[in-house]
């Protein structure tokens, strides 16, 4: 199995066009693919603005037309794309979701945001995604012929116990497409994607939008690349940009030889259980 690989991640503004925000994610990832990247990452909700009461009119069911195009540019490039995520619908309710395509355009993946960003805090943000959004309840691994990687959305990140689930099931690195906010970002972005990766001594990515004081909701940006010794190897500032360099599974293996966490788990004490 080849464990070493381009890893690419664009930061971009999104668009209240849908067709201008599909289309500037077409041409960075051509970019990429045109620069080596063997797997392309996309920021949470690529398709639409990050605000939740607009959901509903920008959402697609799976294999729908966004889909489509994802599945496209994934096949003409043959790379590996995880799609950001878009508004899905399905019998009426509305998901935060990521889809997953190999080189042949086979859909390998598709996570939908388990847990809720509902929070309330003081002198800082009140936001409820719950409001307009259902929740996910399945962890999400998909297999490459590098590995197997894990995929998250945004504040799943916070949940360690998910982050071991898709650890058990293989995976040595975690992608988060993620949005934080101006109050979470700046104390917490990097804090948390350094913890799991450390906790699981796998890789942590973490592609946000590009910040746009226009809208309602402004993305922290800062797209991130965390390898499993908790080193930050490449990280975005809030404009548009990309990160694209190499990773190597390799290191995975070395890490956990050396710091044998993954071994010395007591799971006769505690345990997380896949269902």
């Amino acid at each position: 199995m080849k464990e070493k690989f381009k890893l690419g991640l664009i930061q971009m503004i999104t668009s209240r066009d849908k067709s201008i925000a599909v289309g500037k994610a077409i041409e960075n990832i051509s970019q990429l693919a045109d620069n080596g990247a063997n797997l392309v990452v996309l920021p949470e909700m690529f398709n639409c603005p990050y605000e939740t009461q607009r959901f509903p009119s920008y959402a697609e069911p799976e294999g729908g037309e966004t889909w489509q195009k994802m599945q496209q540019i994934a096949i003409e490039k043959k790379i590996y794309l995880v799609a950001g995520s878009i508004p899905e619908i399905e019998a009426g309710k509305i998901y935060n979701t990521s889809f997953v395509f190999d080189p042949n355009g086979n859909q390998i993946g598709k996570h939908r945001k388990i847990h809720m960003f509902d929070i309330n805090i003081e002198n800082g943000q009140y936001f409820k995604e719950s409001e307009t959004l259902e929740a996910g309840n399945q962890p999400t691994v998909f297999e490459t012929e590098y590995g197997k990687i894990g995929l998250a959305i945004c504040y799943d990140i916070r949940f360690p116990e998910l982050a071991r689930l898709m650890v058990a099931e293989g995976a040595k690195m975690i992608i988060y497409p993620a949005a934080f906010n101006m109050t979470t970002g700046p104390a917490h972005w990097e804090l948390l994607f350094r913890s799991r990766a450390v906790d699981n001594q796998v890789f942590t990515v973490g592609c946000a939008p590009a910040r746009d004081y226009s809208l309602g909701y402004i993305s922290y940006g800062n797209s991130i690349v965390v390898d499993p010794w908790g080193d930050v190897l490449g990280r975005l500032d809030d404009t548009e940009g990309y990160l694209l360099g190499e990773i190597d599974f390799n290191e995975v293996r070395q890490i956990r030889e050396q710091l044998p966490i993954i071994r010395q788990l007591r799971n006769d004490v505690y345990s997380t259980k896949l269902k």
